[in-house]
């Protein structure tokens, strides 16, 4: 499939069914969650993408969480398997970073997961020296 027949849009709603797959794709959905959190979390974020084909399904997706004045972080940059090697991934980082920094944010951060840092450094993005990544996890009841 040619570059030009997968569209990127900014959106702050798409089917469910098919986030939670993209979702489950990067390895970020427990089986048991509900669904009914997408909707919130496409209107809660900065900016949310959808790379899409032809047939308006979705193949891929990231957003920026931010405080919309100054500092955005991306997160949950993934593409189907099928879709993979086609640039679509570095399309949707290159089009957070600027739509970011169109609205204003002059520091946009992320978190790679390991061997996917040359995506980033495509997009212009550089490792944090001197910085280590933190998570706290609530404990799951």
């Amino acid at each position: 499939m040619p570059k030009n027949e997968i569209t990127l849009s900014e959106v702050r709603s798409w089917n469910t069914t098919e986030i939670v797959d993209l979702y489950r794709t990067g390895g970020w959905w427990d089986m048991g969650w509900s669904t009914d959190c997408i909707a919130q979390i496409l209107q809660g974020s900065f900016i949310f993408i959808i790379a899409h084909d032809t047939q308006n399904r979705a193949v891929g997706m990231g957003r920026i969480i931010a405080d919309g004045t100054a500092d955005g972080y991306i997160q949950d940059v993934v593409v189907f398997p099928e879709y993979r090697g086609r640039g679509i991934g570095e399309r949707i980082v290159a089009t957070l970073r600027r739509l970011g920094s169109l609205h204003g944010l002059t520091w946009i951060g992320l978190i790679s997961a390991p061997q996917k840092e040359s995506i980033y450094l495509r997009a212009g993005f550089s490792e944090m020296k001197n910085y280590t990544p933190m998570l706290f996890e609530n404990e799951k009841n």
